[in-house]
């Protein structure tokens, strides 16, 4: 059974569509949980600014035949029949009343989640923990106060619908905004398989198989947890070239064996990146789209010589990160994950799953390629910013700024009014990331989050607290780790962010204050690492 199906019955015997915690499945031991309809989430939503203004908008979630461009169409799932979705613009303290139609098919149940903002917990879309799933032919309205401007996205919830079409950008603007500039773009990255290769449940039913499933001629000796990457040295003539071939020629019908042995028609190999500390990712895309389109017949920015512009950079693929650079000019980093940072310039920038980094440039005179690499796979997007004549530059140019000054999050700081004050931290929990490619068994302290279970093994906190997570990376891969619901701060003077890439065998160790009470998912943002069972809940205690 596939994974949306397979989760789709167990979300149909948990209720109909509505909000309230699932009590029913958990455990007579836990304690006793903030529910994420309670009245402490009530009084949380009564504590934010609004403005009292409500955008009331219909979200329709069906099947689409979507035009990627150069005569590539790709039969998907998308909201009101376009990737990325129209645009959500609202002002901090609005209010958005979103009703969204499920019209998906085949019975699918599906959701949304409001992916970086802190909003009351019974809105924040995560079947079964915070709602049940919304069901096919049923409605549900997400209404909750957008209290922090920033740079948002939406998508689903549900097992690997994320990385289908279904994902549209969210600003929630500044009435008071300090940054001067003359315009805006915002761009959205995705990584891209289904309608062309398959579907993103064929490929999870593949990569769950792991790697010691696959016949590899070698040793017999399939036991071995020791590949947690794809260290694959002993791979013979296997070819190893990545995605390359792929980029301006995929198959829509790539052949594929559902027999004992791997097919490998998914599963990518040789991906490597020194960025990333190794392994870059584990599935073949045969597109990487910038604003849905392909590079052979790219999104354009069409703008003046000399003028300011706000690039809005949200990546919302399944299994890729990216490097981005505008050919010609230098990027200042102004924000990321919708908040202040104090500002560097750079050639270009690495953006995980899940991230999003705003950034300003001024425009030369000419015609200039947005790349986005995808690190570590040999292939890239593109979308072109044009502000005078000239030819457009090939869909695989590499500008040199991919080359240069490249930074991380790491390496920036949180802007002075956003950083959070120093105090004593009252909770440390260790988030030990887990799990490898050899039986594909991701997870957080070594369990795998049980969907039939949601508030078993829960990581407790309470209003209030000052809490400290730290993210132990035991893999041999690199993990986006997002937590809901809350900012977290990278160390003492870090950026804050909801997502921030973990390397392999490092530590990252992140800070947040317990002030918005529910229960909140915690989990890699990797579409597949996520579904596999890498994820965990954080609740605050009642």
């Amino acid at each position: 059974m596939n994974s949306i199906k397979r989760r789709s019955v167990l979300l149909a015997g948990l209720g109909t569509a509505g909000t309230g915690v699932l009590t029913a499945c958990s455990s007579s031991s836990s304690p006793s949980l903030v529910s994420p309809s309670g009245p402490q989430v009530a009084r949380a939503e009564k504590k934010r600014a609004s403005t009292g203004k409500v955008h009331s908008l219909n979200l329709t979630a069906a099947s689409a035949m979507l035009d990627l461009g150069a005569g590539t169409m790709a039969k998907s799932w998308a909201f009101s029949g376009q990737a990325p979705g129209k645009e959500i613009r609202i002002s901090a303290g609005d209010t958005l009343a979103a009703e969204l139609s499920n019209q998906l098919p085949n019975r699918t149940t599906t959701s949304i989640h409001w992916h970086g903002l802190a909003l009351r917990s019974d809105m924040d879309g995560v079947p079964p923990a915070t709602q049940s799933a919304v069901r096919a032919g049923a409605n549900f309205t997400y209404r909750f106060i957008a209290d922090a401007p920033g740079t948002y996205f939406f998508h689903p919830h549900v097992g690997v619908q994320l990385d289908r079409g279904l994902y549209a950008p969210l600003i929630v603007e500044d009435p008071k905004e300090p940054l001067s500039y003359d315009d805006e773009w915002v761009v959205v990255l995705d990584d891209w398989l289904d309608g062309v290769t398959g579907t993103p449940d064929e490929a999870f039913t593949e990569l769950r198989q792991g790697m010691g499933g696959m016949d590899m001629g070698g040793s017999d000796d399939s036991s071995s947890s020791s590949s947690s990457g794809h260290d694959m040295g002993d791979m013979g003539g296997m070819d190893m070239s990545g995605e390359g071939t792929d980029e301006e020629s995929p198959s829509p019908s790539a052949s594929g064996s559902s027999g004992d042995g791997m097919s490998m028609k998914f599963m990518l190999m040789g991906a490597d990146s020194d960025l990333l500390g190794g392994d870059a990712g584990d599935v073949k895309y045969p597109y990487h789209l910038v604003n849905g389109k392909v590079p052979t017949d790219p999104a354009v920015y069409t703008g003046k010589p000399g003028r300011r512009v706000r690039l809005r950079i949200i990546n919302a693929g399944g299994d890729t990160a990216y490097r981005v650079a505008l050919g010609g000019h230098k990027l200042t980093i102004t924000h990321t994950d919708g908040f202040p940072v104090e500002h560097q310039q750079v050639d270009a920038l690495l953006i995980g799953m899940g991230e999003r980094y705003d950034v300003l440039v001024t425009l030369d005179d000419g015609v200039f390629p947005l790349v986005a690499l995808a690190e570590g796979k040999n292939a890239s997007g593109m979308a072109l910013m044009r502000t005078g004549s000239g030819s457009a530059p090939k869909p695989t140019v590499r500008p040199k700024e991919l080359d240069g000054l490249i930074m991380t999050a790491s390496q920036l700081r949180a802007a002075d009014d956003v950083r959070l004050e120093a105090k004593k931290v009252d909770r440390v929990h260790r988030i030990e990331l887990t799990g490898g490619m050899d039986k594909y068994n991701w997870a957080i302290n070594g369990k795998r989050y049980d969907m039939a279970d949601p508030t078993a093994n829960p990581l407790l906190v309470e209003e209030g607290q000052r809490v400290r997570l730290d993210f132990v990376n035991t893999t041999d891969m690199w993990h986006p780790m997002h937590l809901h619901g809350h900012t977290y701060q990278l160390g003492s003077a870090g950026p804050r962010k909801d997502t921030t890439i973990v390397l392999p065998k490092k530590t990252v160790s992140v800070i947040f204050d317990a002030d918005n009470p529910g229960q909140w998912m915690l989990h890699c943002h990797n579409a597949y690492h996520g579904e596999a069972g890498m994820m965990a809940l954080v609740a605050y205690r009642a």
